[in-house]
């Protein structure tokens, strides 16, 4: 019986040694190739050599091989799809450094205020918004700037409109209207009414909201204008929304997202309500966009759940927690930026502390003990300055923490002092800001500023460079739209979207086109700790691209604008085609 059941034995051993090698010949042979190759393309990788290439093969959504046409066409298998780029752009997946997801969607759901030019096109808006409500229905909205508008109406209150003919139009349909920069509201007499706040009330109310005013006339009465925290008065009142229209919003906001070209996006400061939805999203497969989530400290004891449990760090790459959002102060608009010396445009006013500031001496020293990062707002050079110093304190305390490593942020960092500029660098903190900003602020920031401090120290990006400074981009949607494009031209032109002025503002300051794509990509993602596994086209890197119409990297400065994308592509998957 031995000599069978050896046999027999070494048979079996044959068999599976012949099988094995079938599998290996099919492995190699050129049947079994990429899933995917992406052909005949002017590819920026964002490598360390800013390499060009024309073509990139995909496999299980992982970037398997980059060169040109004819070398990775060979390496296509009898079920390989291909795509001719046909001479279109593609870069790595574009990340946007941060907005606000649920408010992308809900600027689709209410009064979109964006492109309003003046007083007079917001209140025929809230009129025809009147006309479709029901009685006593909240008529809710966001994207006025007065400073934007083409004319300015001819009762102006500390540079704000006044609701007159606001609540005129609408005298029983309670209105508030949210600042495009989220820094301020504007409400009719009905919502205030409804609030308790008026002319006699105005003073004990501010007791109410330190860090924020309410705007009055010379008499003394409310103008319908709340700055910073002042909004919570009326904002309070405003129903919830419903599971429905959150999922709702949701799912436009990420389909804005793929028509933009963005593959990643970072949240800047939600709750657990969010969280929970995007992991609900993921597991229902319509997340299709990457959340890089910022818990916000508007919640303490939210922090201190998280503290507990410690980051989230997804190893699909699609929900991840790990950094918490600080609000620090206002914005220029509203005068709300906390600035070292008084505004230009307003005597003895420097702007507003949103938050005690000394919460970010404790958030930041839980956030190293437990592995968060922490990312501040923080806009006037005043708020700026005192983010870098409890930053550099906490440090202090976690001496065997290298600061670089940890890679804290302030999140705008749009007007700086100019001591201040190399501590970025040299501490490592990460400066995220949105260029558009710059385009669509500019030109009325230097009435809030004046001249020598916009020059010294305003989206400096070249002097924030060379100090060492990571510069990461966004848009802040919905404050501007979420559309890289305007962002990455204002980056390289610093000009208006109309092209204003000719050579550009402060023109020392611009970024190259490969900075610019760079913050957009590559930094962007070092801004999250992923940039081993995207913002670059890598072999061994997630297969998340961006697909131009035109090459943004050489077209004339205005014809960025021009652009559009025709495909986003993430884990290899095309996931938003122009036209299709």
């Amino acid at each position: 019986m031995k000599p069978y059941t050896m046999n027999n034995k070494l048979k079996q051993l044959l068999s599976l040694v012949a099988i094995a090698a079938m599998l290996f010949t099919q492995a190699c042979s050129p049947k079994t190739g990429p899933d995917t190759i992406f052909i005949n393309g002017e590819v920026y990788t964002v490598d360390a050599g800013n390499s060009k290439v024309q073509a990139v093969a995909v496999t299980d959504g992982m970037i398997k091989a980059v060169g040109t046409t004819e070398e990775i066409s060979e390496m296509a298998g009898s079920n390989t799809k291909i795509v001719d780029l046909a001479g279109m752009t593609m870069t790595p997946g574009l990340i946007e450094s941060h907005a606000h997801l649920m408010g992308i969607g809900y600027n689709k759901l209410e009064l979109d205020l964006m492109y309003v030019k003046t007083y007079d096109e917001l209140v025929e808006k809230v009129a025809e918004a009147v006309a479709k409500a029901e009685p006593g229905q909240w008529i809710t909205g966001r994207g006025w700037h007065q400073d934007k508008w083409i004319e300015k109406p001819d009762v102006m209150e500390k540079g704000f409109q006044t609701h007159d003919n606001m609540s005129a139009v609408s005298p029983d349909n309670p209105v508030f209207l949210r600042h495009a920069s989220g820094h301020a509201s504007f409400a009719n007499a009905k919502a205030m009414e409804m609030a308790g706040v008026n002319r006699l009330s105005t003073e004990s109310l501010s007791g109410e909201v330190e860090g924020g005013e309410i705007i009055k006339d010379k008499l003394g009465n409310p103008t319908g204008v709340f700055t910073e925290r002042a909004s919570s008065l009326v904002g309070r009142l405003v129903p919830q929304e419903t599971p429905e229209r959150d999922d709702q919003a949701l799912e436009m906001a990420i389909q804005e997202l793929l028509e933009k070209g963005i593959t990643s996006f970072h949240d800047a400061g939600s709750g657990q309500a969010f969280i929970d939805r995007l992991q609900r999203f993921k597991a229902e497969g319509k997340l299709k966009v990457r959340q890089y989530v910022m818990l916000t400290g508007r919640q303490p004891e939210l922090l201190e759940e998280w503290y507990e449990r410690g980051p989230m760090i997804d190893p699909d790459h699609m929900v991840t927690v790990r950094s918490i959002k600080l609000n620090c102060d206002g914005a220029l608009g509203p005068r709300g930026a906390w600035l070292l010396e008084a505004y230009t445009d307003r005597a003895d006013h420097y702007g507003h502390e949103t938050l005690p500031i000394e919460t970010v001496n404790s958030v930041s020293e839980k956030a190293l003990a437990t592995g968060f990062q922490v990312c501040s707002h923080a806009i006037g050079d005043r708020a700026n300055r005192e983010i870098l110093d409890r930053y550099e304190t906490s440090f202090k305390k976690f001496p065997n923490i290298n600061s670089k490593d940890v890679r804290f942020r302030i999140e705008h960092a749009q007007h700086l002092n100019v001591d201040d500029i190399p501590r970025f660098g040299e501490m490592g903190v990460i400066a995220a800001m949105q260029a558009v900003h710059m385009s669509s602020d500019r030109p009325w920031a230097i009435d809030r500023l004046g001249k020598a401090r916009i020059e010294e120290g305003a989206y400096v990006w070249q002097k924030l460079l060379q100090s060492g400074a990571k510069i990461i981009n966004g848009t802040d949607a919905p404050v501007e739209p979420v559309d890289p494009l305007p962002s990455f031209f204002a980056s390289v032109a610093r000009k208006t979207l109309d092209g204003f002025p000719e050579g550009g503002f402060e023109a020392d300051q611009s970024m190259s086109r490969d900075e610019a794509l760079r913050s957009f990509t590559l930094d962007a993602a070092f801004g999250e700790f992923e940039e081993d596994f995207k913002g670059s086209i890598e072999i061994g890197k997630a297969a998340d691209f961006t697909v131009f119409d035109k090459n943004i990297m050489t077209v004339p400065e205005m014809e960025i604008l021009d652009t559009k994308v025709a495909m986003t592509i993430i884990n290899g998957e095309i996931l938003y085609e122009k036209g299709k």
